[in-house]
C-alpha cells in the first residue's frame, strides 16, 4: 500500500494519513462483507433448519432475533484481532516507530470493538432469556409457578454486571478492585433498588409457597384491587379488576398485606353460600293444631309434621294438665318448624351440593331479631350463576317465612311512618 502510494506522489504526512484512511476503509468493508456472510448463512441455513422443524421453541428464538443477534460477533472478532496487525506497519515519519497517535488510535478502536462485543453479548443473552421465558409459557406449570420475576433479576443483573465491565473498559480501571470496593456500594444500591429487591424477595415467596399465581382471583382490600391476576413481575403485580380496570402494586405486598384468594374455592366442589335472614322475636311462639295442619299441607315437611305430632302426643301423655296451657308439655314453634323447612327445601334443591356440608342454623339473637342462617356449597362456581342461584333460594326465604306466621325484622322506614301519622288516634 505504501509503495502504491509512492508511485502516485502521494509521500510524506499526508501519504500516510491517507494510508491509515484506506486501511480503516478496508477493514470496515471486511467487517461489513463478513456480517453479510453470515446473515447470509443464517437465512440460507439456521432459518430454513427452523422452519422445518415442528418444534415451536426454535421459531421462539428465531423471532426474539437470538441467532441474528449471535451473528453480529463475527465481523467484531475479526476486526479486534486485526487492528494491530494492519495498522503495524503504517508511519507518520519514514523509518520511526510508529506514533503514539497511532498506538493510541488502535488502542481506542479495541476498546470500541471490546465495547461492541460486550453489548452484542449481553444482548443476545438477555434476548435468550426473554425466549426462554416465551417458552416457558408454553408449558402447563407456567400457570402455576411463573419465572418472570427471576428472568428480569437476571435479565438485570447482565445489565449490570455489562455496564460495569464498559466502565472499566473506558476509564480503564480493574474489575478486581471495582468488586472490592463494591462493599461500600452496596449501601446505595439498597437504597436505589428497594422495591426491586423486596420485590425479588417477595417473588421466590410467592413461587416456593404457592400463594398466588397468574389467573388466581384475588381479593385485595387494602389495594382496592378485586379480579383476576394478568401478571407479576420483580416490581409490579397487575390485577385486572371485574369493572375491567387494573390495579398495579408491588409485588411485596402480595407478602406484606391481607390477600384473599379464590383459588380453594374454584378448585373445590362447590362454592359456599353463608347467608342468614332476621326473623323479628315478637312472632315466634309455639304452633297451635290450626297452623300444624295447616303447614301439613307443604309437601317437604307434611311428613315429618305428621310423625312429630304422634310423638310429642306419645310423650305429652306423661304431663299433667298439658292441654290448660301452651308452655305444658313438648311442643313444636313456628320457628323449629320452619328452619326444618329449609333443611328440606335445601336437599331438595338441584343446585347444592349435597355431598358438601349443609345445614340452617340459628345464631346469636340480637337487637334486629334472631339471625337464620343458611350455611352450604352451590355446584354452581360461575360468578353469575352462583349469584343467580343464591338469590333464588333467598327469594323463595323471604316469601314463604309468612307462611310459618313468621315476620321479618327490618327498620321502620318512611313509609312505616306514614301509616303510623294517618292511623287515628
Amino acid at each position: 500500500m505504501s509503495d502504491w502510494l509512492d508511485t502516485w506522489g502521494l509521500t510524506g504526512s499526508f501519504g500516510q494519513f491517507l494510508h491509515l484512511l484506506i486501511l480503516m476503509l478496508m477493514l470496515f468493508l471486511v467487517g461489513f462483507a463478513i456480517d453479510r456472510a453470515m446473515r447470509l448463512i443464517l437465512k440460507v441455513v439456521i432459518y430454513r433448519i427452523v422452519k422445518r422443524t415442528e418444534n415451536p421453541f426454535d421459531d421462539i428464538l428465531l423471532d426474539k432475533g437470538v441467532f441474528r443477534r449471535i451473528a453480529h460477533f463475527a465481523p467484531a472478532v475479526v476486526v479486534y484481532y486485526m487492528l494491530p496487525h494492519i495498522f503495524n506497519g503504517v508511519y507518520f515519519v519514514d523509518n520511526v516507530e510508529p506514533d503514539k497517535v497511532l498506538k493510541a488510535f488502535i488502542d481506542i478502536s479495541q476498546k470500541a470493538m471490546s465495547i461492541y462485543m460486550i453489548v452484542i453479548g449481553a444482548s443476545v443473552i438477555i434476548t435468550s432469556l426473554g425466549a426462554m421465558n416465551d417458552i416457558y409459557t408454553h408449558l402447563d406449570v407456567s400457570g402455576r409457578v411463573p419465572i418472570r420475576g427471576y428472568i428480569q433479576v437476571v435479565q438485570f443483573i447482565v445489565v449490570l454486571i455489562s455496564v460495569i465491565w464498559v466502565f472499566s473498559i473506558v476509564f480503564g480501571f480493574p474489575l478486581k478492585g471495582f468488586f472490592t470496593g463494591l462493599g461500600a456500594f452496596m449501601a446505595v444500591l439498597v437504597i436505589v433498588f428497594r422495591d426491586t429487591l423486596l420485590g425479588l424477595m417477595a417473588s421466590i415467596q410467592l413461587s416456593v409457597n404457592k400463594m398466588v399465581r397468574i389467573g388466581d382471583w384475588v381479593t385485595i382490600p387494602s389495594r382496592n384491587a378485586d379480579g383476576t391476576i394478568l401478571d407479576i413481575t420483580v416490581n409490579t403485580v397487575k390485577v385486572e379488576n371485574f369493572d375491567k380496570t387494573i390495579t398495579t402494586m408491588p409485588t411485596y405486598s402480595l407478602v406484606s398485606e391481607a390477600v384473599q384468594n379464590w383459588r380453594g374455592m374454584e378448585e373445590s366442589n362447590g362454592r359456599r353460600i353463608k347467608r342468614s335472614v332476621n326473623i323479628d322475636m315478637g312472632t315466634v311462639h309455639f304452633c297451635t293444631d290450626e297452623l300444624l295442619h295447616k303447614l301439613e299441607n307443604i309437601n317437604l315437611i307434611s311428613g315429618y309434621i305428621k310423625e312429630q305430632r304422634k310423638i310429642l302426643a306419645e310423650l305429652n301423655r306423661k304431663y299433667p294438665q298439658v292441654d290448660l296451657s301452651m308452655a305444658n308439655g313438648i311442643r313444636l314453634t313456628n320457628l323449629g318448624v320452619f328452619r326444618k323447612y329449609l333443611e328440606c327445601y335445601l336437599m331438595e334443591h338441584p343446585d347444592i351440593r349435597h355431598d358438601m356440608v349443609t345445614m340452617v342454623r340459628q345464631l346469636q339473637p340480637t337487637d334486629r331479631g334472631i339471625p337464620i342462617e343458611i350455611y352450604g356449597f352451590s355446584g354452581e362456581k360461575t360468578w353469575e350463576i352462583y349469584e343467580n342461584v343464591q338469590s333464588d333460594i333467598f327469594d323463595h326465604v323471604l316469601a314463604v317465612i309468612p307462611e310459618f306466621e313468621l315476620r321479618l325484622f327490618q327498620n321502620p322506614t318512611g313509609a312505616d311512618f306514614k301509616q303510623l301519622a294517618k292511623a287515628p288516634e
